[in-house]
Formats: structure tokens, C-alpha cells, sequence
């Protein structure tokens, strides 16, 4: 597992954190996967981070960095973290860091995989609204460290 960086500490000791709305989260996404299973509750959490989109929708990104940028403006209104947009030569990688910590209650993986189908939809509608496909999928990719998460835009 990697170490966080610098600027992923900087942003949790910047942080404060509502006693009782993850705990509040952490329920309902139980829940779901006990009750639901996994993959309807991806499907219903991916639709959810969709939904999200639209009520949180960016203006038109002229570059890489405006979509950046807009895109943490959001973030920080959450208290979610921050990405980091590397374009590629056939592909786009937003770099999720900082997610917000599940509780001791839930399973680590779990959380971060439920989170990584809300991130999913979100940034998906956001780059549909960018003028991208809804034929190019968005996937998110674990990464080595609990904090962050990859999500390809790539056909």
C-alpha cells in the first residue's frame, strides 16, 4: 500500500466532518448490499452519482485544467476529496484522492468500491455534458492505496 501524499494530508487535516452523515451512509449502503446484492446496488449507486451530476453540472471546460479545476470546486463543497486530470493519448484518467473515510463499521473495500459507483456516475455525466460519448465507458480502477481511486474514459 503507498504512503498518501503530501497534499492528501493536507486536505484531511483540513477537513471537518459531521458526526452521524457518514454513519447515516454507511447504513443505507449496507443495507443495500445485504439486501440488494452488489451489483444492483452498483447499478442504483452509479445511477445516484449520475443524478448528482445533474444537479451539480459544470460550465463548458475550454481545457484539461478548467475541467480540473470545476471539477474540485464541486469536490469541496462535499468534502470529498480532489482529483487530478491527466489526458492521455487515447484516454482520460481522473485521479480521485482524498475519499472520504468510511466508518469502522463497514468494510474498507466495500465502501471504497461503493464510492468508486457514485464517483463513476458522476464524472461519466460530467463528461457527457463535456461533449463526450455515451458509447465511451467510464471505469474506475483500484489503486494500491485507500484514498484513491482511477476512473478511465477510454473507448
Amino acid at each position: 500500500m503507498s504512503e498518501p501524499t503530501d497534499r492528501t494530508l493536507d486536505y484531511y487535516r483540513q477537513q471537518q466532518y459531521q458526526p452521524g452523515w457518514f454513519d447515516l451512509l454507511s447504513v443505507i449502503i449496507n443495507g443495500m448490499l445485504r439486501n440488494a446484492g452488489e451489483r444492483e446496488s452498483h447499478a442504483f449507486l452509479l445511477q445516484m452519482g449520475d443524478n448528482l451530476a445533474t444537479r451539480y453540472p459544470l460550465s463548458t471546460a475550454l481545457t484539461v485544467a478548467d475541467l480540473e479545476q470545476q471539477i474540485n470546486q464541486v469536490l469541496a463543497r462535499f468534502n470529498w476529496g480532489f482529483v487530478e486530470v491527466e489526458p492521455r493519448e487515447t484516454a482520460m484518467v481522473i485521479c480521485h484522492r482524498a475519499l472520504p473515510p468510511g466508518d469502522d463499521q463497514f468494510d474498507a473495500c466495500q465502501w471504497q468500491q461503493a464510492l468508486g459507483a457514485v464517483l463513476t456516475g458522476l464524472y461519466g455525466r460530467w463528461l457527457q455534458e463535456q461533449g463526450g460519448s455515451p458509447a465511451v465507458p467510464m471505469v474506475c480502477e483500484a489503486t494500491d492505496a485507500d484514498a484513491t481511486l482511477n476512473f478511465r474514459y477510454q473507448r
